[in-house]
């Protein structure tokens, strides 16, 4: 039986912008976006299914946190809780490393098509995962869930984004791995683009 040929990123020639989420799509930080999770629940002797946070993937922390007091009947204090997991997770992110081919791709197309990143989560984390995983320097925009917008799958930070560019939005292509964000893509008028096939999204450590 003939094996299936790996699957390939592309870019139809009529695209003008890129946009990219950050963790989990450029870089490969969600495993340890988990462990920060795992630490933040343990020291207020919690715990959160994983299927819960992947579930989320996309949204900001003080979201998410108010999404499972909600879901599991707790009072945890939205505020503290996100200072703390956003802490932990700064203190692991200088292990961040590019996720290929995503990150082949925009390196490929550094200087050739504006791109931006856009992130729900804060910005020193992605400031700190994009540096950490070389990759800085590709992005003259970055939109941050600081930048004061409404989240994913809100289009408002696609936007902007494309905005930034100085790129029509029907003329962006947008990568993504988590729900959320490809819906924001989509209402932004934007190309959406999975990349979980590719090697995106969630990865067991090791």
């Amino acid at each position: 039986m003939a094996t299936q040929p790996a699957p390939t990123l592309e870019v139809p020639s009529w695209m003008r912008g890129l946009i990219f989420d950050c963790d989990g799509t450029v870089v490969d930080t969600l495993s340890l976006h988990y462990v920060a999770w795992e630490e933040t629940f343990a020291a207020l002797g919690l715990t959160c299914p994983l299927d819960f946070l992947i579930q989320h993937n996309g949204k900001p922390t003080d979201q998410i946190v108010a999404l499972y007091n909600a879901e599991f009947g707790q009072s945890i204090d939205v505020a503290k809780f996100t200072r703390d997991k956003e802490r932990r997770t700064y203190g692991l992110l200088d292990r961040a490393r590019p996720l290929e081919p995503v990150a082949a791709l925009a390196r490929d197309y550094h200087g050739r098509l504006p791109m931006a990143v856009v992130s729900g989560s804060n910005r020193p984390n992605v400031e700190r995962a994009l540096r950490a995983a070389n990759l800085r320097e590709l992005f003259p925009v970055v939109l941050t869930a600081d930048d004061g917008l409404p989240p994913k799958p809100a289009p408002d930070l696609f936007l902007e984004a494309a905005r930034r560019l100085g790129v029509e939005p029907a003329l962006c292509q947008v990568f993504e791995d988590a729900d959320a964000g490809l819906e924001a893509a989509r209402r932004a008028g934007m190309l959406a683009t999975d990349v979980r096939p590719f090697g995106g999204g969630y990865r067991e450590p090791g």
